[in-house]
């Protein structure tokens, strides 16, 4: 089966590629950023017409952007349910953006760092993300895009208010900062919830693992700014960062207390993940998410050997519904999906070493 983005799927790409990168409790750093041209409607208040319009305009501008290098633009009208939902599994797109058809698309850069929606909520979602955490670098490389775009596009704009955007909530520097963390010792000692009130009650949100309304799969979370009016950019990203590093200290001492108190029953589990990813022969993607979590803690623990980490945030991304469907090279029922998982998890560990639990530390 020939894919329209079977080349964008091999490609090498920042999240499922990187070898060295990979580090205990961050996954990824990601920024966006909502844009509208001057005089014409939102998205969804546009007619077809107008929407191809805005797409050809923002298209051109993208493309010949520097910061994006070689980019591959794709239209959604174009792609297959299964396309559009690898584009989702990989954090390209919106699920909101595969709903749209007619003027809606995605520019993605060579590396898959850099993607920007057209016709979305907004006409433009400006996307920039790195594996680890990496605010500033992030910011750097967003704030360059976005200023060789605004050479080119008149971006609606108020003195008084900032960017103008659909939703109220983006109003003002339409930023959107996260952090995509793993904090299965909060989750297994049962702190989380604390952790997400705490962080809601300074204007930042928790999400699951992709994004509005997911679950935490993997004891993955996402932890982001709500607030973009009324204050800088570099603020935003500041108290972001000072909450991340708080986070992060709080999961590690999760971790040592867990290994202090109960480090029979989390080795066990970590044992346990291993067998069946090396043995089993049927594996949903939820229960693939929750094994996966065990062996990325364990690599952290010094378990496993470094690099697992990278396999383990690959096979996140592959081992998804959309991704296992391509691998089978057509759409195929849930129990084939299970199957034919359980297989490629068999052989992606194949190489990996058993557990070292003398090594358990944090």
């Amino acid at each position: 089966m020939q894919l329209k983005i079977d080349s964008l799927i091999r490609a090498d790409s920042e999240l499922t590629h990187q070898n060295t990168s990979s580090v205990p409790i961050i996954l990824m750093t990601r920024i966006r950023l909502a844009r509208n041209l001057s005089g014409h409607n939102f998205p969804n208040h546009s007619e077809v017409e107008k929407s191809a319009e805005v797409f050809e305009l923002c298209r051109k501008a993208i493309e010949s952007a520097p910061e994006m290098g070689s980019p591959t633009t794709v239209r959604m009208e174009d792609l297959s349910t299964m396309e559009k939902k690898i584009l989702v599994e990989r954090h390209l797109v919106s699920p909101e953006l595969i709903e749209s058809t007619a003027g809606s698309g995605v520019v993605i850069n060579g590396d898959q760092s850099c993607a920007v929606m057209i016709n979305e909520e907004d006409h433009l979602r400006i996307q920039s993300m790195l594996t680890g955490f990496h605010l500033d670098k992030v910011w750097s490389t967003i704030d360059a895009l976005d200023d060789s775009l605004e050479k080119k596009l008149d971006f609606a704009y108020s003195e008084e208010l900032g960017f103008l955007t659909a939703c109220p909530s983006n109003v003002g520097t339409g930023l959107r900062a996260s952090v995509m963390m793993h904090l299965p010792g909060l989750v297994i000692s049962k702190n989380m919830e604390k952790v997400i009130r705490a962080v809601n009650q300074i204007g930042l949100v928790v999400r699951g693992w992709m994004g509005e309304g997911s679950d935490a799969s993997g004891s993955v979370f996402q932890i982001s700014n709500q607030q973009t009016l009324g204050e800088s950019e570099e603020a935003i990203l500041k108290r972001l960062g000072n909450v991340l590093k708080t986070v992060r200290v709080q999961e590690e001492n999760a971790r040592s207390r867990i290994l202090q108190t109960d480090q029979n029953r989390i080795l066990d589990r970590i044992g346990r993940a291993y067998g069946i990813l090396r043995n089993g022969h049927l594996l949903s993607s939820g229960e693939g998410m929750s094994l996966l979590s065990l062996i990325r803690l364990g690599a952290d623990f010094g378990m496993f050997p470094k690099d697992t980490r990278c396999l383990v945030d690959r096979l996140f991304i592959e081992s998804q519904p959309a991704h296992v469907q391509y691998l089978a090279e057509s759409e195929i029922e849930s129990a084939a999906r299970d199957s034919l998982r359980a297989s490629f998890m068999r052989k992606n560990f194949r190489d990996i070493p058993e557990p070292d639990f003398e090594s358990a530390s944090t």
